[in-house]
């Protein structure tokens, strides 16, 4: 397991919202075609890329009866940060002091930021070397389905139905799933393992949307600007102070949805803002997303129409399609019980692309892939707790073969 996690985060796998090709970067196919024939060494049979680079593959059922079948899906591409060159580092028996990432660059995971690392003395980690992020979201997911897949096979004792995983790309950028096709996966139910610490099991995400602000303003010379200048700089910081200070990512936590300003580029003459609005409650998000129109208007109302905006949803909370089909999550809670994990079942501040699939039809809730601080340089993940999410993987296929 350890191999195969150093392997395919060393292969630069980052997605690129501002491409349009499918995938969104070429090194993403190039995975894909590595990953295809790593599933057919193992002996997963079907194994293909479909035409919208998902890897896909089955394990043949070994029993008689008819039974459930299970899927298990992981995304490719990683965030967007410095993803090219990633140094991991093993540190083993980890014993619950600072790690020091990079000497050099004077790169520290300190317990006292980062106190859950105190969650894993003993234990095995994998760090960056603080220059990259490590790539565990969610190159730990494909790893652990891999792994699991080929212990099956392996122990072709286990009586086990039809298996289904599928690898996919752009998930960072919130647009792989969109390509998902449930019918050619044929999976009854599925799992995304796109989690973090281990017992996460989350079957609630937020509802999501964005909205890009555009103001146009009216560039004049200063000296003679009187009357005439309107300056986008100081209309896009007045939108900006009009959302609520308090209901934003490092104020809020649980169920409490947010705005958060996401990008901004300003000049006098132009300036863009760019928000995403998130909320669990379908009313509150609407009513987020009335809020936001009514600030444009607003502006507009003052200056005279330089305002417009762009607003789409992006996902749904997968918790309005799985609370009808609560055996998915029942089944991964029994799993874990069986394996003395302690499910944590809590909400995704955030999407999987579970978010989108579940609204397809297939419900997909989100299983821990024992990682923590995703998207940044103070990325680590823990082969003890891979291995356990690799375990959770048999246990649930047992489960479903009974």
């Amino acid at each position: 397991m350890l191999e195969r996690f150093k392997k395919y985060v060393k292969f630069e796998t980052r997605s690129d919202e501002r491409s349009m090709t499918i995938p969104s970067t070429p090194v993403q196919y190039e995975f894909a075609k590595m990953l295809a024939d790593d599933l057919r060494n193992i002996g997963l049979e079907n194994v293909y890329i479909n035409e919208f680079c998902f890897v896909n593959g089955t394990l043949p059922s070994n029993i008689d009866k008819k039974v459930p079948v299970v899927g298990f899906i992981s995304h490719m591409d990683t965030a967007d940060f410095e993803a090219r060159n990633v140094k991991p580092n093993v540190i083993e028996n980890y014993d619950g002091k600072d790690i020091v990432l990079n000497k050099e660059l004077d790169k520290v995971m300190r317990v006292s930021e980062f106190p859950n690392l105190k969650n894993y003395v003993g234990k095995t980690l994998i760090t960056t070397d603080g220059t990259t992020l490590l790539g565990a979201d969610d190159k730990a997911g494909i790893v652990e389905i891999v792994e699991a897949m080929k212990y099956l096979i392996e122990h072709p004792e286990i009586p086990h139905g039809e298996v289904k995983v599928a690898f996919g790309p752009d998930e960072e950028i919130g647009r792989g799933a969109d390509k998902f096709n449930v019918k050619e996966f044929g999976a009854d139910y599925a799992y995304t393992m796109d989690g973090g610490e281990i017992g996460e099991l989350q079957y609630e995400s937020f509802n999501a949307a964005q909205i890009k602000y555009e103001i146009t303003g009216v560039s004049v010379h200063p000296g003679t600007a009187k009357d005439k200048m309107i300056n986008a700089n100081t209309v896009a910081a007045e939108l900006a102070s009009m959302f609520p200070v308090n209901e934003v990512p490092e104020r809020t936590s649980g169920y409490e949805g947010f705005y958060l300003l996401h990008n901004m580029e300003a000049r006098i003459e132009k300036a863009e803002l760019i928000y995403i609005i998130r909320d669990f409650d379908k009313k509150k998000f609407e009513e987020r997303k009335a809020f936001c129109v009514e600030c444009a208007n607003k502006i507009n109302e003052k200056y005279g129409n330089i305002l417009k905006y762009d607003m789409f949803d992006q996902y749904y909370n997968m918790g309005d399609i799985i609370k009808d089909k609560m055996y998915v999550v029942e089944i991964a809670e029994k799993a874990m019980n069986n394996l003395d994990i302690t499910p944590k079942i809590i909400p995704i501040r955030g999407g999987t692309d579970g978010s989108k699939i579940s609204f397809m039809g297939l419900p997909t809730p989100n299983i821990f892939v024992g990682g923590e601080n995703f998207h940044g340089e103070f990325e680590f993940s823990c082969l003890d707790d891979m291995q356990k999410a690799k375990e959770l993987i048999v246990e649930i296929v047992k489960l479903n073969a009974k």
